[in-house]
């Protein structure tokens, strides 16, 4: 691949990359006039080999530092042009996918519910510190609001929906969550991957290290019933049970005021100068 300049500009490509079908300067700037529609990038993708390898290389990480910009900078540190741990199209992926839901060894369900793309979907670290044991809070961690399942437990003992919600580590490998599953050995869960790289995962609640209270807060999940995995990657993928509030509950007034961060998509931005963390999938 050619030299890169400012995060603006097409890269400049040499004239035997740009040969036949697929033209790298050609198809950048076609995705930079559609706004890097996610739809679109996952059709061509599967065109063919040679378009599948650019996707790879090149056109993914393009979506993800697009939709979200502020994000892609914390959790890459600035270097936006390096590589990121599990790979570009993994964490495009995490950014527009929700995995469904199934049964897990500690959260059982009567249903399985299919994963689908996420039209809407918002990520702040400042909710992920509530994801984080006391021991790990020197972490970054991007959490998304939950996406709303239909679902039921076991022999119809709860009707509550099912909140699924992922999210994703900065430098996993230097994290401390990830230092304390090994020093308490914690093994991999059996028969369970991560949906968004394949990687083998940690379940949270066997390693005890999930802060129930701040997290069921987080999600609105009122028993504390909250259950996340974690891959090698640093992807993380979990569910909750919600609970609805009728309009006399209100919304939580005691709440601080949340510093939204990492907005993928639109690039609007309240009065405050936050950006806004909605996924805008070509609709």
């Amino acid at each position: 691949m050619g030299e890169w300049g400012s995060a603006s500009q097409v890269p400049r490509l040499s004239e035997s990359a740009n040969s036949g079908l697929v033209n790298e300067r050609v198809l950048f700037l076609v995705f930079e006039y559609m706004k890097w529609d996610i739809r679109t990038l996952c059709r061509v993708a599967a065109v063919s080999w040679k378009l599948r390898a650019l996707a790879k290389r090149l056109l993914w990480r393009e979506l993800c530092i697009y939709r979200a910009p502020r994000m892609i900078a914390t959790l890459t540190e600035g270097a936006t042009n390096s590589r990121i741990i599990g790979g570009w199209p993994a964490l495009a992926k995490l950014l527009f996918f929700c995995g469904g839901c199934e049964s897990t060894r500690h959260f059982r369900l009567s249903r399985a519910s299919p994963g689908h793309f996420a039209e809407e979907s918002r990520f702040s670290k400042t909710s992920g510190m509530s994801f984080l044991a006391k021991s790990c809070r020197g972490d970054v961690l991007y959490v998304s609001d939950p996406c709303e399942h239909a679902a039921a437990a076991e022999e119809g003992r709860r009707h509550d929906d099912v909140g699924v919600y992922r999210g994703v580590f900065r430098a996993f490998f230097k994290s401390r969550t990830r230092e304390c599953l090994i020093r308490k050995r914690i093994g991999f869960e059996e028969g369970m991957r991560c949906p968004y790289c394949a990687a083998r995962v940690w379940s949270m609640t066997a390693a005890r290290m999930i802060p129930k209270k701040s997290a069921a807060r987080k999600l609105g999940s009122g028993d504390g019933a909250v259950e996340y995995f974690v891959c090698l990657n640093g992807h993380l993928h979990g569910l909750c049970w919600l609970v609805h509030l009728s309009s006399d509950d209100g919304g939580g007034g005691d709440e601080e005021e949340e510093e939204e961060e990492g907005s993928f998509c639109s690039g609007e931005e309240d009065d405050d100068g936050h950006n806004r963390n909605y996924a805008n999938n070509g609709n």
